[in-house]
């Protein structure tokens, strides 16, 4: 539960008037990397000690996971029935981001759940972005599916989402003036404060090309093919039919040229599950879930430098989710065609009319 601590951490910075970007915490000496405003909203953390925050984290994590289970359902246009929600949740929990989640203690489900419940909405619901931009504010990276919203034409939305995000900085620089300077200006670009970027843990194309090239700062060998991905991702995103695989494109493409995706920030591992099961993709469903359960990445020598020297047999075993994500996206845009704008969000579910005359006949 080392990430609940730091969050406790941060509660305490906040509420002492401490510098929230100068401590660390736990035997890794792990630092502050999210925004002020997350600090704000890890201020309840510190009216609990540490073993109940712990439990805490627990029981609000897998309410999360059920949550997020639910929102999937919602994307993939599956019924949620309660048994079914129970026992995909419990299965869910096994899931290898998942689990990590819960043993770290961190806020990935809650983040995506914002995300995944704004998006599904139905269009022009009131205030909707307002959760994406909140999400945003705390993590940065769901800023990429405001990028998607201008995209597809939903500028409005987009604007909610920008505006709500704007929102959080101004509310963390008003509360901690001296450490949104910090952050903004200095912390926001050290990447070697969230941590090493070659080792296992980075499931994202930075991780994947520092072991292959077996270089701590792959630099631009990185660099371009980040732009690469981000361009055609976010190009591919715009021509998807609807928001169910749009959104998942999206996100997909945010944990592939972010600098750090820590295996855990692969949670949106759930509703890519839910989408293809939901598709009849079945076979496809089943090895995305066994890959994201076999947990190869732990299964390498990776103490020390280690991930710098792995033979060429090791890398697949080493980045399962860059490489699952970069082969996704290449399978998608090979089976959708090249056309015109046709994106529209997910349509509202339409009740089936009772009488006599619109039931089947025997």
């Amino acid at each position: 539960m080392a990430d609940a601590l730091v969050y406790r951490a941060e509660g305490s910075a906040v509420l002492n008037g401490t510098d929230l970007y100068g401590f660390t915490v736990t035997e890794w000496h792990l630092p502050a990397t999210y925004p002020p405003f997350a600090a704000l909203l890890f201020v309840p953390t510190t009216w609990l000690p540490p073993d109940a925050l712990k439990v805490a984290f627990v029981v609000a994590n897998v309410a999360l996971l059920a949550a997020l289970v639910r929102l999937s359902c919602r994307l993939a246009s599956l019924p949620a029935r309660l048994p079914a929600l129970c026992a995909a949740t419990a299965l869910a929990l096994w899931l290898e981001p998942v689990f990590q989640t819960v043993l770290f203690g961190q806020i990935n489900l809650a983040v995506a759940c914002l995300i995944l419940w704004d998006l599904t909405r139905p269009p022009g619901a009131p205030g909707k972005g307002i959760a994406l931009g909140i999400a945003a504010g705390v993590k940065l990276t769901p800023a990429v599916f405001i990028a998607y919203l201008l995209l597809t034409r939903r500028h409005r939305e987009a604007a909610v989402a920008a505006s709500a995000f704007a929102g959080t900085v101004l509310l963390g620089a008003l509360a901690l003036p001296v450490a949104s300077v910090d952050f903004w200006t200095r912390r926001l670009y050290e990447t070697e404060r969230v941590g090493k970027v070659w080792i296992v843990d980075n499931q994202s194309l930075q991780g994947l090309v520092a072991r292959a090239l077996g270089e701590p700062s792959p630099g631009l060998a990185w660099a371009l093919p980040a732009v690469a991905v981000a361009c055609c991702g976010l190009w591919l995103a715009r021509r998807m039919p609807d928001d169910r695989r749009g959104v998942l494109v999206t996100a997909l493409t945010a944990l592939l040229i972010s600098p750090i995706s820590w295996s855990h920030h692969w949670v949106w591992c759930v509703p890519l599950i839910a989408v293809l099961y939901a598709e009849g993709r079945l076979r496809l469903a089943a090895v995305v879930t066994v890959l994201f359960t076999a947990r190869t990445l732990w299964l390498i020598p990776h103490q020390g430098d280690l991930d710098l020297q792995l033979p060429w047999w090791q890398q697949v075993l080493a980045s399962p989710y860059p490489l699952l994500g970069l082969a996704l996206l290449g399978w998608t845009a090979r089976r959708e065609p090249v056309g015109p704008l046709r994106v529209r969000a997910l349509p509202r579910r339409r009740r089936l009319s009772r009488s006599p005359a619109a039931r089947p006949r025997p």
